[in-house]
C-alpha cells in the first residue's frame, strides 16, 4: 500500500469514472424502460378485461393486440436485461480497475474484456429497445387503419 500516493489515486480514480458514468447514463435508458413495460402491462389489464367480455371480430382484435403486446413485453425484457447486465458488469470494471491499482497487478486484458462486454450489452439493450418502438409504431398505424379504413395512412 505505500507505493498509493495522492497522484496515483486520482490517477485511478479518474480511470474509474468512465464506467461510472456509463452506469449513470444505463439508469436513465432503465428508467424509460421500465415506464414503457408499465405502460404495456396496464395496456395488456385493460385489453384482457375488454376481451373477457367480447366476441366475434372484437374479441379477434383484442386477441392480437395481446399477443403483440406480449411480443412487446419480452422485447423490453430482454433489454432491461442487458442493460441491467451493462451495469452489473461496468461495476465489476471499476472494481477491477481498483484491484488493478492496489495489488499492482496487470489486468488490462480482463479490463477491456470487461468495457468490451458493457458495451456490447448496451448495443443488444438499445437494438431491443428500438425494436419495441418499431413494433409499437406498426400497431399505432394498425388502429389508426382499423379506425379510418378509407384514409390513404402510409405505413411507416
Amino acid at each position: 500500500m505505500d507505493h498509493l500516493h495522492s497522484n496515483s489515486v486520482l490517477s485511478i480514480i479518474q480511470l474509474a469514472i468512465t464506467p461510472v458514468i456509463l452506469i449513470s447514463g444505463i439508469g436513465a435508458l432503465m428508467i424509460t424502460l421500465t415506464n414503457r413495460m408499465a405502460r404495456i402491462v396496464d395496456r395488456t389489464r385493460n385489453l384482457a378485461a375488454q376481451a373477457w367480455a367480447a366476441s366475434g371480430e372484437e374479441r379477434k382484435y383484442l386477441e392480437s393486440q395481446l399477443v403483440i403486446l406480449w411480443t412487446r413485453s419480452k422485447l423490453i425484457r430482454r433489454a432491461v436485461t442487458f442493460a441491467g447486465m451493462t451495469m452489473l458488469i461496468a461495476c465489476c470494471l471499476v472494481i477491477v480497475i481498483f484491484i488493478t491499482a492496489l495489488l499492482e497487478r496487470d489486468l488490462v486484458v480482463l479490463m477491456l474484456m470487461l468495457f468490451t462486454a458493457s458495451i456490447l450489452m448496451l448495443i443488444s439493450a438499445l437494438i431491443l429497445f428500438l425494436r419495441d418502438i418499431y413494433l409499437s409504431l406498426r400497431v399505432l398505424h394498425l388502429e389508426v387503419r382499423r379506425a379510418l379504413p378509407d384514409s390513404e395512412a402510409p405505413f411507416i
